[in-house]
Order: C-alpha cells, then structure tokens, then sequence
C-alpha cells in the first residue's frame, strides 16, 4: 500500500467513524488552536506596541537624546529612578555642538513640552492639552501633516510668533462646529492664532494622540514647560538609515560625554533612545510568552496523542486478520509499519488543520469583541500543523510497530 492509498484509508476511517474520529482529533484539535491563539495576541500586542505605541513616538531611523528614557516598560528601581533625578538637566545651548558633529543628510529637532490648560471663546471650560513646543525639523521626522490650514514657516520658527498647530480633539473640545483656522485660543491664559490642524495620529492603550498642540519653541509658552528658561527636553535626530543612525548616535554621545565632562570610567548622564531599545523589555517578554503560548497547549497535544495511540491499538486489534493477509502476500514488516504510521500522522494533521481553522476564528472574535490586538503569525500556522502530525507520527510508533510484528499465520486465524 502507497502512501496515497494509507492516506485514503484513514480519511475513509474518519468518516465512517465520525464519533470516534472526533475524540480522536479532539485533543490535538484543542491543543493547536490555544496554541494558534496566544501566539496571535502576543503577536499582535507586539505589532500594536512597535507600530502604534512607540513607533509613533520615536520615528523609524531617529533616536532621542534626553536626561532620561522617555519611555520605561517593565521595572525601574528606585535606585534607577533617583540616579535619573539627579541627572543634568539638557540646555538649548548643547544643542548647537551636537548638530554640528551629525553626518550630512541627518535631520535634528529641538523638543519641550508639558500639560497645559488651553481655552478658546468657542469652547467649553479649560481643556489639558499637551502642548509641544518644537524647532527644526520636527513635522517631516514625525512624518506629521495637517488636515487643513499649514505648518510653521521659518520666520515663525526664528521669531517664536504665537502660533499654533492644534491636533482633532482639541478641535472638537474648544471649536465645536467651528472651522479653527485663523482663530484665537489661549495656552496658559496667552493668546495665539491656529494655523493648522494636525492629522489625526489614533491612540494606544486609551492615549489619545490628538489632544496636543504645536507651538514655535521660541514662542512666549517657552516658560511654562520647564522651571529653566533655556531647559529642553529633548533633540529628536533621525539618519536615511540604520547605520548611519548608529554613526549620529555614537557622534551625540561623544559631544554629550565632552561636554558633561566625563571620565572613561563614568556611565553616561543622558539618555539616547532608539524604537529598540524603548522596545528591549517587551521583546524579552515576548519570548517567555510565545514559549508559554507554545508549552501550555503541549498538555492538550498529549491529550490527544494517547488517545490516538488508543485508536490506533484498537484499529490493530480489529484489522488483524487484514494484516496477516496482507504478510501473507508478500509486505513487509516496514510496510505495515509505514502504513499505520501514515494512517496516525493524517489523523493527527487533521485534528491540527481543524485546531488552526479555530484558532483563527478565535482570534479574529477576539479582535473584534475585546481591545486585545491579534495577528495570526504564519509560522504559527505552519507550527500546528507541523506539530499535530508529528503527534500522530509519536502516538503511532507503538501500535504500527505491534502491527508489523504480528505473525502472518497467527493473524490469519483471527477473526
């Protein structure tokens, strides 16, 4: 018997012995489809944090030089924490030193920001807004348009005029069913004329990133974001490519280390911090949960691999007489091996395809009934399958290889 026929016979079994062949496939099926399951929400939570966190908060081929990380996940101790707080504090007349020592073709912009009340005479009460007070070219690393109205000009930029950028739900809150440009609201009780209105950037984890503002950093609201008038917090940098990021960053930290006057010996007092390395906690994370996501259904795999090995003892028991004639006519012992084995293996793929056709469907309902993100992995797919018909393969040695060592004259006598 070829493979194809071995193959023919078990789907034919699975057929004809619908009840049996569902216990049979149940625990592999159950097993694939937790498995195709969590490694889509890990996977998806992965893609929701690189794409939709961080990755709009540090743009591709840009690193931040700051006091401290701009962003922490997982745990920071205390004595982390207070080694931050005592850090040196960026001024704006670092900057010019750090621009300078870039490689040609790398863009910088110059950051600071805070909450602050906005009002308009159009609007409800005070509104939290983060307002973000930019120079350089912030809007073009961002990759940050407008929806309506411009950007600054270079002469706003030089001049610090009170203009500003407003994202949609500043709009919605203190313009309702106002067009805004050209009107006036008020950041800290200080008057500037809306220029703009900035694309819509969504949220992440219930943040919105449309409640900010955008302001020239020379202009009059330069005071409320720091204690310091000449504080900064940020120099945004960003290379055409990854290996010449690489080069800036080993520039700035250069500049940086001169300029604090560090010895060899010293750890660096300011922060430079890529999409990576915001993201180094998470990918950590994510490996323990993909193997989690991976051992955890193993149980549901062993599962069903005893009760494939128990089918196929009993389709041995039953088959006998088959087997002896089939000995009789001149097969084997590897053929009667191979056949049972081909016969557990399909079982086993069967139950998986049907596992990972669940864990699809799983996944699917829970991205469009929960806030969790999933994104079916194909490696996952292919994993599933790969690993219900290995179980089968296992499950099958001990009963095939009880087969292929029957006795052709014993067998041939049993009814």
């Amino acid at each position: 018997m070829n493979t194809f026929e071995a193959i023919r016979l078990a789907l034919g079994t699975i057929r004809t012995q619908k009840l049996k062949s569902a216990f049979t496939l149940m625990g592999v099926c159950i097993g694939v489809m937790f498995l195709i399951a969590v490694v889509s929400i890990v996977n998806g939570m992965g893609r929701y944090l690189k794409d939709d966190l961080v990755g709009k908060l540090i743009a591709i081929n840009s690193f931040e030089l700051r006091h401290r990380p701009n962003i922490n996940m997982g745990d920071v101790d205390a004595a982390t924490w207070q080694e931050y707080q005592r850090r040196k504090r960026l001024r704006d007349y670092e900057v010019p030193a750090v621009i300078e020592a870039l490689p040609a073709g790398t863009r910088y912009a110059v950051v600071a920001d805070a909450p602050i009340n906005m009002t308009s005479s159009f609007g409800g009460g005070p509104r939290s807004v983060r307002v973000t007070g930019v120079e350089g070219a912030y809007f073009d690393i961002k990759a940050l348009e407008v929806s309506d109205g411009r950007l600054f000009t270079p002469q706003e930029y030089a001049m610090g005029t009170p203009v500003a950028v407003i994202g949609p739900d500043v709009v919605e809150r203190l313009f309702p069913s106002l067009n805004p440009i050209g009107r006036e609201v008020r950041i800290a009780g200080l008057p500037y004329t809306v220029v703009g209105i900035a694309e819509s950037q969504g949220s992440a984890f219930g943040m919105s990133f449309d409640n900010v503002a955008y302001v020239p950093l020379q202009a009059p609201a330069r005071r409320l974001f720091n204690a310091e008038a000449n504080m900064i917090d940020a120099v945004i940098i960003q290379s055409p490519s990854e290996a010449e990021m690489t080069e800036a960053m080993e520039a700035t930290r250069q500049v940086m280390r001169m300029q604090h006057q560090l010895r060899p010996a010293q750890k660096d007092d300011f922060s430079l911090q890529t999409s990576d390395s915001a993201l180094a906690f998470w990918d950590k994370l994510q490996g323990y949960l993909v193997l989690a996501g991976v051992a955890l259904p193993a149980f549901g795999l062993v599962v069903g691999a005893i009760v494939i090995m128990n089918i196929m003892l009993v389709a041995v028991a039953e088959r006998t007489s088959e087997i002896g004639l089939r000995k009789a006519l001149g097969a084997r012992r590897r053929d009667v091996l191979a056949q049972f084995l081909v016969e557990s293996s399909t079982l086993g793929a069967v139950g998986a395809m049907a596992g990972v056709a669940l864990g699809v469907f799983l996944a699917f309902v829970m991205r469009q009934v929960t806030p969790l993100p999933t994104v079916v992995a194909p490696w996952s797919v292919a994993l599933g399958v790969l690993v219900g018909a290995g179980v089968g393969i296992i499950s099958g040695v001990y009963p095939a290889s009880r087969a292929s060592r029957l006795d052709p004259i014993t067998a041939l006598r049993q009814e």
